[in-house]
């Protein structure tokens, strides 16, 4: 997939192209889904984009959450210390770890996701599993996920990397719904993403996002605010 980097918004037919950052993404899905559409937008990690691109920021994304951004997407804050599937370790710690690691984590994830849902920035998606109650009690105006779904919901191809079964919760602010536009009726999905095997990459493997969500969010997402900014 190219990079649009080098082609002049005024050669993409869209008159009003938003400043799109999607925090916390290294495989470019979702930078890429919004750049076919011929908005301007970038994605940051502290690691590396996987594909080398030149419209990768290696930094803490909070370094940059002032710099003038339309829409920011966080696909994949870090929710370890968030989500409910692993409240039990805030109770009894997985070896070589402690209590206060775990209790100090989820202090760190918080107020990230914090930062991120807070952020000045009109419109805002955060994506992330459902969430036990110490992580709500901790987070800065805090409020349910706005909506859940799965990746099937979106797909087209029963072969393809969007026939999932994976609950996404988005919290979402100026933004609407995303209307699942898939064909796929969930009965072939996969659960490949809850079996990825433990190793020093089942974080990077769970983490990458669907193609076909990315362009419902590119499509839709962008396509009402680029409605809204006419207007």
């Amino acid at each position: 997939m190219r990079d649009l980097l080098s082609v002049p918004l005024t050669t993409v037919q869209i008159k009003y192209p938003l400043r799109v950052l999607v925090g916390c993404e290294r495989s470019g899905i979702v930078r890429d889904a919004f750049l076919q559409r011929g908005h301007d937008a970038w994605s940051c990690d502290l690691a590396p984009d996987v594909r080398g691109s030149n419209r990768h920021i290696r930094c803490d994304v909070r370094d940059i959450l002032g710099d003038g951004w339309d829409l920011l997407m966080v696909a994949h804050p870090p929710c370890t210390r968030l989500c409910n599937s692993g409240v039990r370790w805030l109770s009894s710690p997985p070896p070589g770890r402690s209590l206060p690691d775990m209790w100090r984590e989820l202090d760190e994830a918080a107020d990230f996701f914090s930062e991120m849902w807070n952020a000045d920035i009109p419109r805002i998606a955060v994506e992330n599993p459902i969430m036990h109650r110490h992580a709500k009690a901790r987070i800065r105006n805090f409020q349910p996920h706005t909506q859940s779904f799965h990746p099937w919901q979106f797909g087209t191809d029963p072969h393809g990397p969007d026939n999932e079964k994976k609950r996404i919760c988005m919290w979402l602010r100026g933004l609407p719904l995303l209307v699942p536009n898939g064909t796929l009726d969930g009965k072939t999905a996969r659960d490949s993403v809850h079996k990825t095997p433990g190793g020093p990459r089942q974080a990077v493997r769970r983490a990458r996002f669907f193609p076909g969500v990315a362009d419902a969010m590119a499509e839709q997402w962008g396509g009402w605010a680029v409605r809204q900014e006419a207007a």
